[in-house]
């Protein structure tokens, strides 16, 4: 009975959550704040107010915008707010604002966690564990961080010894808490629950222990593969089993490669990789011909099969177990699948490479695609790394820098119009080219921080921060900063605020000034957080001011990066949507599935999203990643997974889960959202609270979802309601 009621009462918690009653202006005053960053008496106000709703809705903002100037308020709500939703906002506000001054204020809750009625309930109590584990991470050197740690382990124990009578909401807090926290006994508290009456409790236990490369429940963990019901459990029993370094587990990885679900299988092949047991090639083999032979007969122009995704790890796995021995049943099978891909799955041809060092015994494919450009570059880029047998490996390897240094300088003088069919592997041609450490590497990369395209600027600055400090190579970076500042995109000027700080402080004192007068946001972050790293503070009086908060967008300025691109017209339409009134109905070559869009609990990335969709931003994109068992994700235009829409957009972290199905924007760090999204195939209890959940797809529509492999474009997106 008290399991029913401590659900129950979560589910209603839940419901309060999402069905806030705040005033429309009062959301506007809330909405305009967090997406300038701003934390001021406004804010501060709307902590105290009589109705609760607002001080739940107002605690959530100060933890999105992160000043630590408000956890004094958010510690008063958390420790005696007479509303526990205000209170289990609170706890969350001051785990996402990460800082140390928090710490008393989670340290004071959980010490009252046994009595879950003086705590607030469970949610409260689920929301400061979570809140001590991100705390805990971001401050590992602090006294506090043990304490927080110690005080997980408390809550996990004492749910522990309540049996059957624990509360499942905070356990899978206290799960994923130690995930981040990694406290000594966090393997031993996970591994507590990997017999747990909820699924997703075990399934989430299994996830902490494989990430934290654990080696303990190892009976329990093949009992979970072999016989688990839910197919999550199995598939994370399965990465536990492949961290354990236990030779004995491999005929139990064998035998689920039978697994009725995909995602069991793949962490299967992926743990087989990593234990490195001869044992498992030739099953390995045999399950790739099997895919193959259907992957064979599905292939189409213009249709990829859902097989790929496995025989792409099934591949790398055999490149991994089997290096140097030129297998001829494992190069016949990678043959046999390179006569149809033709140049663009790199890691399958990867694994060939390190099969068999040499060249191969089938044409190399008409390069006339970016990703054959790619491949290839990455394939010679390999003999950096490895240590032919052959006397034609030996030779190949000793060719590669001059192979590559030809493409690596017309990438680096490439014409981004000219070359639109093949430019977007230039990042990657000298990257490779640059593993060789050759006398040019220097000259070719100061070349390539003149071009046009923003992401061999971005590689090329990259790349330099890790050479020697040359007058050059400092005089070329800084000029090339200074040349960028009318970029449209910011990722060469972050890059090179990093790498000339990296090479010369004094050098890089102008630099980091300019940078800190930037209209961008996120160049006046990366500045300031530069300037701290490298003990520069007395340098730059004022800087942390001065990266604060975000500016309005004005015409003049040559980038919408990193500031308010939103007028008061567009905050009203954004908040005035409710969830279940808009949904966005995306047409692919795989078929069709809706997102059922979440406008409460992300208005602003909502909003974005719609007004791409109905830009046909997303129309005829190719999905750029696909990592089984982890998420698909879409939104590119470039389709190398750099590509955004001009601007970016503020984080809106919540407090919806991610469980299978969640859709979520894709970050290169705080606040730099744009286009690219990402649905999740299993619950991602690591992503919780780091990044904004903003839409979800029912089970049907992931039948549809799950096929999708890279390379599948999203023919078009169309979107329902207001």
């Amino acid at each position: 009975m008290k399991r029913i009621t401590s659900i129950f009462a979560a589910m209603c918690l839940s419901a309060v959550f999402a069905d806030a009653q705040v005033p429309l202006n009062t959301q506007i005053q809330i909405v305009k704040a967090e997406d300038a960053r701003r934390f001021d008496a406004t804010l501060e106000n709307l902590l105290r107010s009589p109705n609760a709703d607002v001080r739940r809705r107002a605690a959530l903002a100060a933890g999105r915008i992160g000043n630590e100037a408000a956890i004094p308020a958010l510690a008063e709500l958390l420790a005696g707010d007479s509303s526990n939703a205000v209170r289990a906002m609170a706890a969350f506000a001051i785990g996402e604002i990460e800082s140390v001054k928090g710490a008393d204020a989670i340290l004071k809750q959980a010490a009252v966690s046994l009595d879950r009625e003086a705590a607030g309930g469970a949610t409260v109590i689920a929301k400061s564990v979570e809140a001590a584990g991100k705390i805990a991470a971001a401050n590992a050197k602090d006294p506090s961080a043990a304490k927080l740690s110690e005080a997980i382990i408390a809550v996990l124990a004492a749910e522990s010894e309540l049996g059957k009578d624990r509360n499942a909401e905070i356990v899978l807090a206290g799960i994923t808490a130690l995930l981040r926290a990694r406290p000594a006994q966090s393997d031993q508290a996970a591994a507590a629950f990997l017999t747990d009456a909820d699924p997703r409790i075990r399934a989430d236990a299994a996830n902490t222990l494989g990430r934290l490369r654990a080696k303990i429940g190892i009976p329990t963990l093949r009992s979970m593969l072999a016989s688990d019901a839910d197919a999550v459990a199995r598939a994370n029993a399965a990465r536990v089993l492949g961290v354990s370094e236990d030779k004995t587990v491999v005929p139990h990885l064998i035998a689920a490669l039978k697994d009725r679900d995909t995602r069991v299988r793949v962490s299967v092949i992926r743990s087989l990789s990593t234990l490195r047991d001869p044992a498992a090639v030739q099953p390995l083999i045999e399950y790739g011909d099997m895919l193959l032979e259907i992957y064979k007969k599905a292939k189409g122009p213009n249709f990829i099969p859902i097989e790929q995704n496995e025989f792409i790890e099934v591949a790398a796995a055999l490149g991994q177990l089997i290096p140097h021995s030129f297998n001829e049943p494992a190069l016949k099978l990678i043959r046999e699948f390179g006569k149809l891909d033709n140049g663009f799955a790199t890691e399958v041809y990867v694994a060939r490479l390190r099969i068999a060092p040499g060249r191969g015994d089938q044409g190399t494919p008409e390069l006339k695609h970016w990703q054959q450009y790619r491949t290839l570059v990455t394939i010679v880029g390999e003999f950096a790394g490895i240590e032919p047998t052959t006397e034609e490996g030996k030779a190949m390897k000793a060719e590669a820098p001059s192979v590559l240094m030809p493409l690596a300088r017309a990438f680096a003088e490439a014409d981004p119009k000219k070359d639109a069919d093949t430019i977007l592997a230039g990042a990657d041609a000298l990257r490779s080219y640059a593993r060789f450490f050759t006398e040019d590497l220097d000259e070719i990369l100061r070349i390539a921080l003149k071009n046009k395209d923003v992401q061999i600027r971005t590689a090329a600055a990259g790349l330099l921060g890790e050479r020697p400090t040359t007058e050059a190579n400092v005089a070329a970076i800084r000029d090339a900063f200074f040349a960028a500042k009318g970029d449209r995109d910011n990722d060469a000027q972050l890059a090179m605020v990093a790498a000339i700080a990296k090479l010369d402080k004094a050098a890089a004192e102008p630099v980091l000034r300019a940078a800190l007068d930037s209209v961008d946001h996120l160049v006046r972050k990366r500045a300031a957080e530069l300037i701290r790293l490298n003990g520069l503070d007395d340098k730059f009086p004022g800087y942390r001011e001065k990266a604060e908060p975000l500016r309005a967008f004005s015409p003049r300025n040559p980038t919408r990066m990193g500031q308010i691109i939103y007028r008061d017209a567009d905050y009203r339409r954004a908040v005035a949507r409710k969830n279940g009134s808009v949904k966005a109905i995306l047409t692919t070559q795989k078929g069709t599935f809706t997102i059922d869009l979440l406008p409460e609990d992300a208005p602003l990335t909502v909003d974005n999203f719609i007004t791409l969709a109905r830009r046909g931003y997303f129309n005829g994109l190719a999905v750029h990643r696909v990592v089984p068992n982890f998420v698909m994700q879409d939104g590119d235009p470039r389709g190398d997974g750099t590509g955004g829409p001009g601007w970016s957009i503020r984080c809106e972290v919540n407090t919806v889960m991610y469980e299978r199905g969640m859709v979520g924007m894709a970050l290169s760090g705080k606040d730099t959202g744009g286009s690219q999204w990402f649905v999740t195939h299993a619950p991602q209890p690591h992503l919780d609270g780091g990044y904004t959940v903003f839409g979800r797809v029912n089970e049907n529509d992931m039948k549809i979802v799950d096929t999708i492999v890279r390379g599948d474009k999203i023919v078009s997106v169309r979107i329902i309601g207001r």
